[in-house]
């Protein structure tokens, strides 16, 4: 075959396989050049690309440059369209999240195209549904977050696996290194992402993975489930980072790639919690237990299938898989250069002792971990700089106007993001970027709340995250016992001796990439170790 003649049948097999992309671009753009197109202030967009070029650029950072934008823009946000994907803002704008999630609540869902992304994964679960079946399963799981018994049994599960696992694993990890500084390294990312995982799985469904064993130790055999769970998670999400939306439909469809490998881990866990469904069914035991999936089949509700109870408890995992170890991952990282943090810390921590008249290492009450008023100050600052939820979004149902005249087309996505909200000075003040906990206290020295739509990490309205209490209760018993027992030495150092700021991982949570590689020795009080 002469040359021209290959050249001519290799462009054509190409035009036949992206024959279904083209027309799907073509469709989509026919009525998006039409339509009006948000604008951003500093951002240049293209005839007919939009801002796909942009996108492409820093779609590895997306984080990093939709807060630079928002932050330089006088709306406080950022408008993008992108022929064959979305259309839609992404604000910081304290107003525009009160419009969103309150005012106008009912024209901002979920809406299909999101959830339709991550049906496959997590069905018609809590935070993949909108309508009836959202409210239904909402006004259920509010009536089990605010049981008396349930709370008890989150302090009673947080409290085992702080005292027969993560303290002994520390406790291992010090004389291993001889309890010299810089010996024995661990990865406390790995360990904090453990220890949610066996909570969440024992208060979502009474099942515990092992993934931080009795006595300390890491049991990678029970760990399957976890990273299952994980990297199903992590495919998942990366549909939505997918330049062109078909794309990963086209992998879908052929089975190939990333979805492929999503298929194989969605159908594992899916199997997985089916087994403890059915097992939770047939037990004569569910209303003597205290984990949310037995109190929603003791519940006998007509919308309790089994598909329904397994997408319910993999919105529960998602929603507890990664959030509070994140959370804590940065909150470690940050007073590792902060010793007059931990200082105030670990005062408070042996005044709330002295006063309920308990010692070192006893588990801290509800009551107690209430009274912690600093540290929840020092937690809730971590959290402003570093959300574990960085971004969140809803459909716009109908056209609509923000507080301040801004169009919003329906169809448009609308994003709101607490990472660039923790780094705008008009509403935490030029000193934004500084991590200080005593904002969020009074002269009593009291915790004072702030605005959800100005604090957006618990999220804001009626989609108000009901775990905000009970993970709040995690992350302070964790940070009491390692804190009174330890310090923790950040082992990430730059030329100058300082601990530089890790780069981020956006997944469902803001994790730290590489990990969070520390040292931990015990704390030593009148010259001898507590």
């Amino acid at each position: 075959m002469a040359i021209p003649e290959m050249q001519s049948s290799a462009a054509l097999s190409l035009l036949i396989l992206l024959l279904p992309i083209l027309l799907y671009i073509s469709y989509h753009l026919g009525g998006t050049l039409t339509k009006k197109k948000p604008t951003t202030h500093g951002l240049k967009s293209h005839p007919l690309l939009g801002h796909l070029p942009a996108f492409l650029r820093n779609r590895h950072r997306f984080l990093d440059w939709s807060t630079e934008l928002i932050v330089a823009s006088p709306d406080q946000r950022m408008g993008f369209w992108i022929p064959g994907m979305r259309t839609g803002i992404v604000t910081a704008n304290p107003a525009d999240v009160d419009h969103v999630l309150r005012a106008n609540f009912a024209n901002y869902p979920k809406g299909e195209h999101a959830t339709s992304m991550l049906r496959d994964f997590l069905g018609r679960g809590l935070f993949n549904s909108d309508g009836d079946q959202w409210l239904w399963q909402r006004k259920n799981a509010s009536l089990q977050f605010t049981s008396r018994s349930l709370r008890r049994f989150v302090v009673d599960v947080v409290q085992a696996e702080v005292a027969n696992r993560l303290l002994p694993l520390l406790r291992r990890n010090n004389a291993a290194g001889g309890g010299e500084a810089g010996v024995a390294v661990l990865d406390l990312q790995d360990v904090l992402e453990r220890f949610a995982f066996d909570t969440i799985c024992m208060v979502a469904f009474g099942h515990d993975p092992g993934c931080l064993a009795d006595g300390g130790t890491l049991d990678e055999a029970s760990s399957d489930f976890m990273h299952t769970f994980g990297e199903a998670q992590d495919l998942i999400v990366g549909r939505f980072l997918e330049p062109i939306e078909v794309s990963w439909k086209v992998k879908k469809w052929l089975n190939v790639g990333t979805e492929r490998r999503l298929k194989k881990a969605i159908a594992d866990v899916h199997a997985f919690a089916m087994d403890i469904v059915r097992a939770r069914r047939r037990s004569a035991s569910v209303d003597a237990r205290d984990d949310v999936l037995s109190r929603f089949v003791a519940s006998d509700d007509a919308h309790s299938d089994d598909e329904a109870l397994r997408d319910i408890v993999l919105s529960f995992l998602i929603a507890g898989r990664e959030t509070t170890s994140s959370a804590l991952t940065w909150f470690f990282w940050l007073v590792s250069s902060r010793p007059d943090v931990v200082a105030r810390i670990a005062d408070e921590v042996r005044a709330a002792r002295e006063s309920a008249g308990t010692r070192a290492g006893e588990p801290f009450g509800f009551d107690a971990l209430r009274g912690l008023h600093y540290l929840h100050a020092a937690l809730t600052e971590s959290m402003r700089l570093y959300p574990p939820v960085p971004i969140d979004s809803q459909s716009c149902a109908a056209d609509d106007t923000l507080p301040d005249g801004t169009h919003v087309g329906a169809g448009w996505s609308v994003t709101y993001s607490a990472y660039a909200m923790g780094r705008l000075a008009a509403i935490w003040g030029e000193d934004c970027a500084e991590y200080r906990p005593e904002r969020w206290l009074g002269e009593d020295g009291a915790f004072r709340p702030e605005s959800p739509f100005r604090y957006t990490v618990f999220h804001a309205g009626p989609r108000m995250c009901l775990g905000k209490e009970m993970a709040y209760v995690q992350m302070k018993s964790i940070v009491a016992s390692v804190l009174e027992e330890f310090v923790v030495d950040v082992k990430k150092k730059d030329a100058a001796g300082g601990v530089p700021e890790p780069e981020h991982v956006l997944s469902v949570t803001l994790r730290m990439k590489g990990g969070l590689p520390v040292q931990v020795r015990r704390r030593v009080v009148h010259g001898g170790a507590e």
